[in-house]
């Protein structure tokens, strides 16, 4: 009698089992979590370009001698560079258009057998960056310089000074670039491209515009006719990153 009640006491038991196990089966999925929604989007990066003309140049000119000793080379140097600035400032250009930017000294070593390296002489650098907004005159005080006694030039960089200059049309031409790549991978998947959830700025590119560095030999010819200096026109590139949704 009580092996029958235990045997009809599982069956019960197993029937409720099974019909919840059925039941849980039969229940419709919930709502999508709220974190997968956010997996429905599509991350580009446009670019923007736009071409200004450069209203600010610089170049760096300096003087290297060498003497037998140290005094010899300082003076010789800072007699030098004293008329180079001098006529920079006749040329035009303002204490603030002038600043020394590097000053060096080395002493040059001669090898002895058997023994430590001797000084045999000693070279000074001295070099000073002129800077200025009149573009058109810079090829004046590059020639300046070097009729002065310039033996070194590093070149010249024309850059724009106002880094806003363009800005709003390159960062409209940039988000107008990262529109068309989302549309084109938003049709590729079957999808359109929805609002803009997140938009952020990449900053502006601008690479100076470099001119060829002379030394020595080249400033005789350099000096014997005005340089000429050609600004041309400067690219800005503005990058943004936006996340679209998908829809």
């Amino acid at each position: 009698m009580r092996i029958r009640q235990t045997a009809r006491i599982l069956t019960v038991g197993s029937v409720v089992l099974g019909g919840a196990a059925l039941l849980r089966a039969q229940t419709p999925p919930g709502p999508v979590p709220r974190e997968a929604a956010g997996w429905q989007t599509v991350s580009v990066t446009g670019t923007g370009r736009v071409s200004l003309t450069p209203d600010r140049a610089s170049f760096t000119v300096g003087v290297q001698t060498v003497a037998p000793t140290l005094a010899a080379a300082t003076q010789e140097n800072a007699a030098r560079m004293t008329a180079i600035v001098a006529a920079l400032r006749q040329a035009g250009a303002t204490d603030r258009e002038l600043r020394t930017t590097g000053l060096s000294i080395y002493p040059q070593m001669a090898p002895e057998p058997g023994n430590k390296p001797r000084i045999v002489a000693y070279q000074v650098s001295n070099n000073v960056t002129v800077t200025r907004d009149d573009v058109a005159t810079i090829g004046k005080l590059l020639e300046a310089a070097v009729q002065a006694g310039a033996n070194t030039v590093s070149g010249v960089n024309f850059t724009v000074k106002d880094s806003a200059r363009g800005r709003d049309t390159g960062l409209q031409a940039a988000y107008a670039d990262a529109k068309a790549k989302a549309d084109v991978l938003a049709r590729a998947a079957g999808r359109t491209v929805g609002r803009a959830l997140a938009i952020t700025e990449g900053g502006a590119a601008m690479p100076p515009v470099p001119m060829p560095m002379y030394r020595r030999a080249e400033m005789a010819q350099a000096a014997s006719y005005a340089a000429p200096v050609e600004s041309g026109a400067e690219e800005i590139a503005f990058t943004v990153s936006v996340v679209f949704e998908l829809q």
